[in-house]
């Protein structure tokens, strides 16, 4: 199958229900050691190695983690900015400049307190790392439901290397989306970064 597949929103609340469950299972030390390997592939691959600006984001509970990536990121000498969550749950930008950058937030979130850089601010990234819980073969991103992610996506120029963070069981051969969704263009798992297209 190819491009997004009808659904009903049940559809969507299950799988998403299912991959939550199945994250909240995941041990302190499995998400600690799939977010260093993470980060490792992430750090070699071509498109963050030649990147100038990636967006990013403060990774929360069991997901991936992105904590030490953030900061390795930025001893490579990349600009990184994380998401500002809006209350239309539309998202601002601003720079990250380390853990002291970053403050509590609504949703449980941590965000950067600098100077706000505007919703257009990641169609200047080079690379835009984005959450999801799970990921298709043909790039169909499954987020968990706020539509943010997919606001932000629609924003960054076609060709840019948009990347979602996920566990290697996440990458199914199908997830339920609808014509709103945004596919990304890879995955990057604890056993690689998978391109898909």
């Amino acid at each position: 199958m190819t491009g997004p597949q009808p659904c009903h929103g049940a559809a969507k609340v299950a799988a998403r229900d299912q991959l939550l469950t199945a994250r909240r299972r995941r041990s302190l030390t499995d998400v600690g050691a799939a977010a260093r390997a993470i980060a490792d592939h992430l750090l070699a691959a071509p498109e963050v190695r030649r990147a100038a600006t990636v967006a990013a984001y403060v990774s929360v509970g069991t997901e991936p983690g992105t904590t030490s990536l953030l900061d390795r990121l930025v001893d490579a000498g990349k600009r990184v900015v994380l998401p500002v969550l809006l209350p239309d749950n539309d998202l601002d930008w601003a720079a990250y400049h380390g853990p002291t950058s970053l403050a509590p937030a609504r949703r449980g979130l941590l965000e950067p307190v600098g100077a706000p850089l505007g919703l257009d601010a990641v169609a200047t990234a080079d690379v835009v790392l984005v959450p999801g819980l799970a990921v298709s073969r043909e790039g169909m991103r499954l987020g968990r439901g706020g539509g943010s992610y997919d606001r932000a996506l629609a924003r960054v120029p076609v060709g840019t290397f948009t990347c979602v963070l996920l566990y290697d069981d996440e990458v199914l051969p199908d997830v339920p989306a609808e014509p709103h969704d945004r596919p990304v263009s890879a995955a990057a798992t604890p056993g690689g970064v998978l391109r898909f297209r």
